[in-house]
């Protein structure tokens, strides 16, 4: 089975507790499968009040995590994990997508380091972390929920976690193409009907509908992901296909 470690190194420890105890990632974690080690970074800051950020050199406004408590919470799992790899979920960092998710799952041990404020002292970035990482060109108040949808992302694609080995398989994105429509009973929902093919019981039939719907629905919404896809020869020419469907639908509206 395989397994892997998150170190998650945060300010705000208690926004993994509901996210981390429910559903399937739940159920990996009680087999250890996933396990999901949250550290409270005001843990490792020096003084009285445990003070974690100051004012930037330079001026502006806001905060600045310090470089000092992030570096030692660091170096605490290091000193144990030495081949722990370290990634800092900043708005700067490279857009988190499939093949990055597929890379990343090949790491046993990853170290999350949630950054806040204005961000952390480039400092750390410079020395002490391997990567880094966005979910979206977007700013959230911080890197605590960029740091839960990585921990989901990777885990999915560990062997066993979905119980259905061909369901990581088949979602979008899992070959540069969004996912085929689904359906489940009843057949017919307000007049809204499955599609004759899905309960034909043609298997060969419904694999063909499916890569084709799958091929439309990404030319319809992210025609922009066709152009990064490894398309078959049958592919290329299921897309004509739809395009001329497209062109003929226009001329007729």
């Amino acid at each position: 089975m395989e397994t892997i470690r998150f170190d998650v190194l945060t300010l705000f420890p208690r926004m993994f507790e509901s996210p981390l105890s429910e559903s399937i990632l739940q159920k990996a974690r009680n087999r250890e499968q996933v396990k999901v080690i949250v550290h409270n970074i005001r843990d490792f800051a020096h003084g009285r009040h445990r003070v974690v950020d100051d004012t930037p050199y330079g001026g502006g406004g806001g905060m600045v995590m310090k470089p000092e408590p992030v570096v030692r919470a660091i170096e605490s799992i290091k000193k144990n994990h030495p081949s722990a790899r370290v990634i800092l979920m900043t708005p700067q960092g490279s857009l988190l997508d499939d093949s990055h998710v597929c890379r990343l799952v090949q790491y046993p041990h990853l170290v999350l380091m949630c950054g806040r404020y204005e961000g952390v002292d480039e400092r750390v970035r410079l020395g002490f972390v391997d990567e880094e990482i966005s979910i979206g060109d977007y700013v959230l108040t911080g890197g605590e929920l960029a740091a839960m949808v990585v921990i989901d992302a990777v885990s999915r694609q560990l062997d066993g976690f979905l119980g259905n080995e061909s369901a990581a398989r088949d979602d979008s994105f899992s070959e540069g193409l969004l996912e085929y429509p689904q359906y489940t009973k009843p057949r017919n929902f307000r007049g809204l009907r499955v599609p004759e093919i899905l309960i034909s019981g043609n298997h060969k039939e419904i694999r063909r509908w499916r890569r084709k719907e799958s091929i439309r629905k990404t030319w319809l919404r992210r025609p922009d992901l066709l152009k990064k896809s490894k398309l078959s020869a049958e592919d290329c020419k299921t897309l004509d296909e739809i395009e001329r469907e497209g062109r003929l639908c226009k001329g007729m509206a």
